[in-house]
């Protein structure tokens, strides 16, 4: 079941590798991009970041880049011309962008050069028969927990997820002077958005602690109801701004081997430690990615 799984998500994943460089010129959307792969858009910038090794924004820059490189080699065509056909509106960033990718000016190109890819995938290079799952070194510990509905009480943020700090600051002092903070409630963070695709000013993310049912909110303090169920659950050890390659780990190579798949809805972090009196390297986190129900007949793996 585990290598069925593996390559089922492999050829998922080669199908919109494909479809990236057929249409690699018009808008990316992680929901169209998420249909062709048939993954839910909640985790499908996860998956594909921690399988390819690139985000999707990462990975159609390069394939721009390369693009150009070919274009260039055969020397008709202006470099203000490929570089806006690459995406950018001048000449000098594009001469950054390529010498940092290919060591060289774009007006000295005389050849093709491919930028280096864990993936395997060039431009040109039929993307969905040469793509190589990444596989990341170490053992990762997930534990797959049955979880009970939790009720939440929720401030969102809107803006970048490393400014979620005053939203935080803003509910546990709202909701220390009413009293909701004894007995140590969980603190939990939605994140809601992949930053890479959506823009700063719009990423959502619902900073959360969980109460008892006589809670019915409080002014801007909503109230949600985080759906129990099967989780895979992962600790994080480290700084928050170090979460994504957990993340990655998790969802880009873990699930693809553990036979098993995610439910559309979105993945949540449960912060186990102060961050006031903890130091950024010992911080705690469990990262918990919501999985489908096994069928009956099905084992666990």
């Amino acid at each position: 079941m585990k290598t069925a799984t593996l390559n089922d998500y492999k050829k998922r994943i080669g199908c919109v590798l494909e479809h990236i460089e057929q249409n690699l010129d018009a808008p990316m959307r992680l929901e169209k991009l998420a249909a062709v792969a048939c993954f839910s858009p909640y985790h499908f910038h996860r998956i594909f970041r921690g399988m390819v090794g690139e985000s999707v924004k990462e990975y159609v820059r390069r394939l721009r880049l390369e693009r150009a490189a070919a274009q260039l080699s055969r020397g008709a065509v202006p470099v203000i011309d490929v570089a806006l056909e690459a995406g950018y509106d001048s000449h000098a960033a594009f001469t950054r962008s390529f010498k940092a990718a290919f060591g060289i000016a774009p007006s000295a190109c005389r050849g093709l050069w491919q930028i280096e890819s864990s993936s395997g995938v060039h431009y040109g290079g039929a993307a969905g028969r040469s793509f190589r799952s990444r596989r990341q070194g170490g053992k990762m510990k997930v534990e797959i927990k049955q979880m009970e509905p939790m009720r939440v009480a929720c401030l969102r943020h809107v803006g970048p997820y490393d400014e979620v700090g005053e939203t935080w600051d803003r509910l546990l002092t709202q909701m220390g002077k009413e009293g909701y903070l004894g007995g140590n409630p969980a603190m939990l963070g939605i994140c809601h958005d992949d930053p890479e695709t959506t823009p700063a000013e719009k990423i959502r993310y619902d900073a959360c602690l969980t109460v008892d049912e006589g809670f019915m909110g409080l002014g801007p303090i909503g109230v949600q109801t985080v759906a129990g169920g099967s989780y895979a659950v992962m600790t994080h050890k480290g700084p928050y701004n170090r979460l994504g390659e957990s993340y990655s780990r998790l969802m880009g190579q873990w699930l693809p081997r553990s036979g098993r798949e995610l439910r559309d809805a979105p993945a949540f972090e449960i912060y186990l430690n102060d961050p006031q009196t903890t130091q950024p390297g010992d911080l705690l986190t469990d990262i918990c990615a919501p999985l489908q129900e096994l069928r009956r007949g099905e084992e666990e793996k």
